[in-house]
């Protein structure tokens, strides 16, 4: 397999942002008007399988902070070709089964494979690259991340309503995409050639001619030179798409080497298939309960992963107008807790998303059945 591989472990993020209306902020299938009037590079700015969102890049940057400066200006430039940006895992209130899917060889065939599964509402992504200075190196860093999924995963929760109704998940959008062909916790592999084999094993059992249609939760990608992390929510803030960026580069490539065929026997036989890998449940934990889940670190003993960061799915999870960042008492992962305060409750600020996208009637509906009831608190003004 031909690679890409030998960059420094830059880092890049791709953000996958919903477009609605500006007024009753409901899904808008605007996405080729708004490119067009950007006029920026696929590299920055391009489709993706709906037309109701866009993907903004950044370039492989030296750090987190420099990938999020590169989004902030490409959501400036969006707003300015007339979006109005929604960063979350999924609408809250989409809910007519039938999404518009961009007028695209490659989206037509992936509609093909999973037929009414992929028309149900517009999902968005949050994908992280580290640039790999060699293949197995790659596959060290992919082995080793798979045991952060947990953490990351419950870090990045920020989709908890679906189809106009709270889903008691902090990531409906994980619940969502496990229904998808591809998505899952690979094996770990012992070195590149292993993982080439168990790729064109993989295709062509699916009768798959391309191995991005292989949507693992983290994934090695040649032709990019990277280890990509797939399996995160977007994110309403460019600065917490940046922190989870800074977090994923930082994850160390533990996976032991292996130089011989003794070791490689012993490296696979602990490392089993996602079916019996003990990270899976806690993974679950973490899309259905964010921060304050209890993850499964790489020791095999529970934590929760509140103690690593601050915010994931606790501040609310959208706003329409440009993405701002709502005002709250748990502002983000840079906010601090007092001491002998109580942490926030999961989600709590979101009823007053739900006011706004909502039909009348239907957020106080909803209310009652809500996990989470909160009085409703109004976003602050952008400042950006």
């Amino acid at each position: 397999m031909e690679h890409a591989f030998g960059s420094q472990f830059t880092v890049g993020i791709e953000e996958e942002l919903l477009l609605v209306d500006p007024e009753t902020h409901l899904l808008t299938p605007i996405a080729a008007q708004v490119l067009a009037a950007m006029g920026a590079p696929e590299a920055t700015a391009s489709h993706e399988a709906y037309a109701a969102q866009i993907e903004l890049r950044s370039p492989p940057s030296r750090d987190a902070a420099e990938a999020g400066d590169a989004l902030r200006s490409a959501r400036a430039a969006a707003r300015a070709a007339g979006a109005t940006l929604m960063g979350v895992g999924l609408h809250p209130a989409d809910t007519d089964g039938d999404s518009e899917i961009v007028d695209s060889e490659r989206y037509h065939r992936v509609a093909r494979m999973m037929r009414g599964l992929f028309a149900r509402t517009p999902e968005a992504a949050l994908h992280v690259h580290v640039g790999m200075p060699d293949p197995q190196t790659a596959i060290r860093a992919f082995n080793g991340l798979r045991s952060h999924l947990p953490l990351l995963q419950a870090l990045s929760a920020n989709s908890p309503w679906w189809f106009g109704r709270d889903s008691g998940l902090a990531s409906a959008r994980y619940a969502l995409v496990r229904t998808y062909p591809g998505r899952g916790v690979p094996a770990a592999f012992p070195d590149f050639d292993a993982y080439v084999q168990a790729t064109e094993q993989t295709l062509a059992a699916g009768g798959i001619d391309e191995y991005t249609l292989l949507w693992w939760d983290v994934r090695p990608h040649p032709k990019l030179g990277t280890v990509e992390l797939r399996e995160m929510d977007a994110q309403t803030s460019v600065e917490d798409a940046a922190a989870l960026g800074a977090t994923r580069s930082r994850c160390p490539p533990s996976a032991p080497r292996a130089t011989d065929s003794t070791r490689r026997s012993s490296t696979a036989a602990r490392s089993p298939r996602s079916a019996r890998w003990p990270g899976r449940p806690s993974s679950a934990s973490g899309h259905r309960s964010g921060s304050s889940a209890l993850t499964l670190p790489s020791t095999g003993s529970s934590a929760s992963s509140r103690p690593g960061a601050g915010r994931a799915g606790s501040a609310p999870h959208t706003s329409a107008a440009g993405c701002a960042r709502p005002s709250t008492s748990w502002s983000g992962r840079r906010a601090t807790r007092r001491p002998g305060n109580p942490p926030p409750k999961q989600n709590s600020p979101h009823m007053t998303l739900c006011r706004m996208v909502l039909p009348r009637g239907a957020a106080a509906a909803a209310s009652p059945q809500s996990r989470h009831p909160q009085p409703c608190r109004r976003p602050a003004p952008s400042s950006r």
